[in-house]
């Protein structure tokens, strides 16, 4: 802490940019993180319950009341929507086979809650990726600064070069600290995410199949 400060203290406009720049980084990826952290565990725990409730219902009508209480992230909920909808007539949409017609509404509401369960991940994809490199090139900064300063005096030695190029290199550890926790968070959401993922396909697929099965078209 006394190593950043004394970079701080002895900064430019630009070392203090790139300071703030990986703070700002920082408050971004945590509260991405906390934030993803809480509504992936949610829906991965809504979509199962739902899922199970769902398809244990006696009608159609009563499995979707029963998604609108369970699927609290709305993850589940559009599929169901998109399977029973009545598109209007006179458009290229009815004009195709009836099997078709699922296939595509199912693909585009599954792609929406996909959508939501990844929202995020390219910021924390974003800040592992460059983080460090902000971090070196603060790193960069802070020594050319700290040679021009010491150029200045008239006289360089081992303690004058060791103490200002220390304090700059707590920028590089800055960088890195603010990238692992995105990139092991972007690598755990990816995991969760793929895991609902193929959980959504799966039901996609079984209600595709009831639908046809009930239109006596497969």
């Amino acid at each position: 802490m006394d190593g950043f400060a004394h970079f701080w203290s002895g900064s430019d406009a630009i070392g203090r940019t790139v300071a703030l720049l990986l703070l700002a980084m920082s408050i971004s990826a945590w509260v991405v993180i906390l934030w993803k952290a809480w509504v992936l565990q949610r829906a991965g725990r809504d979509i199962e319950r739902a899922v199970g409730a769902f398809w244990s219902a006696e009608s159609l009508d009563a499995g979707r009341e029963r998604l609108v209480q369970l699927d609290r992230e709305q993850i589940v909920q559009p599929l169901v929507a998109a399977a029973v909808a009545q598109p209007g007539s006179g458009t290229l949409e009815t004009s195709a086979h009836l099997e078709s017609q699922l296939t595509r509404r199912l693909r585009d509401a599954l792609h929406r809650s996909l959508h939501h369960l990844q929202f995020g991940q390219v910021l924390l994809a974003s800040i592992g990726s460059t983080a460090p490199f902000v971090g070196l090139f603060g790193t960069v900064w802070g020594i050319y600064h700290a040679l021009l300063s010491i150029a200045g005096s008239g006289s360089i030695t081992v303690e004058k070069v060791a103490g200002p190029v220390g304090e700059a290199l707590v920028m590089t550890a800055a960088g890195l600290a603010v990238a692992i926790p995105a990139v092991l968070a972007y690598n755990v959401f990816g995991k969760w995410v793929g895991r609902s993922e193929a959980e959504l396909e799966g039901f996609a697929h079984d209600l595709r199949e009831m639908m046809l099965e009930r239109a006596g078209q497969r």
